[in-house]
């Protein structure tokens, strides 16, 4: 099954704000922080206190977030927090949308679909400038 969510980007305030969206909507809210994950040693350790994932959902919403970790070229700033998050938990449903959107999208930022320890993942800006974010679910 594929569904797509909103992934919001924060710089090092992640949880705070998913915290008062959680009080806002009600849900179920989980935060990872990087330094409880199995990505930790991909990052440095000042980064390890920045959150890695969060998820609130509820019966009517379902919103993604992170803290910013990308490279300090790609600083964040109004306009580019945000993505959109696709996620399936078959290989090939997610191999075949991600082909399709990735149509001349930006190679600046563009990363392949690959393994990680959280599953499949990929990135890249569309050519219209929409973020997205692939993930295909460890089994």
């Amino acid at each position: 099954m594929l569904r797509i969510n909103p992934f919001l980007l924060f710089d090092g305030n992640c949880a705070e704000a998913m915290s008062f969206y959680h009080q806002c909507f009600g849900g179920d809210l989980t935060v990872t922080k990087l330094g409880d994950s199995e990505m930790k040693d991909q990052l440095p350790p000042e980064k390890h206190d920045r959150v890695i994932y969060a998820n609130l959902k509820s019966d009517r919403i379902e919103i993604s977030a992170t803290d910013w970790m990308a490279a300090p070229e790609f600083e964040p700033k109004r306009g580019n927090m945000f993505s959109l998050f696709v996620v399936a938990n078959k290989g090939e449903e997610i191999k075949e949308i991600f082909d399709k959107l990735a149509v001349r999208a930006e190679a600046e930022r563009f990363q392949e679909l690959h393994d990680l320890p959280i599953g499949t993942y990929g990135q890249f800006t569309d050519r219209y400038g929409v973020q997205w974010i692939f993930l295909k679910e460890k089994d």
